[in-house]
């Protein structure tokens, strides 16, 4: 993971609510990990936003199965009748 890949400049500004507890924890780990609370709250979002955004974007195969994969891919494309027919009916959205 590549945390804080944007712009060196931060002229952004994030506000949040916590409660009590919920600052209190953030600032106890903040000074554990020997950081500011704004870096560390914002070190782990960014985390978080990338797990996110790659859970939706990317997958993985482990090596043992990536010649199946592959073969998988190659495939031919099989036509599925009722795909090719639900394609030619009138779009429900456009008002057809």
């Amino acid at each position: 993971m590549t945390v804080g890949q944007g712009s060196t400049v931060r002229s952004e500004r994030l506000n949040i609510r916590a409660g009590h507890g919920d600052k209190e924890l953030l600032e106890q780990a903040a000074r554990i990990a020997r950081m500011s609370t704004s870096r560390f709250v914002l070190e782990a979002a960014l985390r978080s936003a990338e797990e996110v955004i790659a859970d939706q974007t990317r997958f993985t195969v482990p090596p043992e199965r990536w010649e199946a994969f592959v073969e998988l891919l190659d495939r031919p494309a099989r036509i599925a009748p009722g795909l090719a027919e639900a394609a030619q009916r009138p779009s429900p959205f456009r008002g057809e």
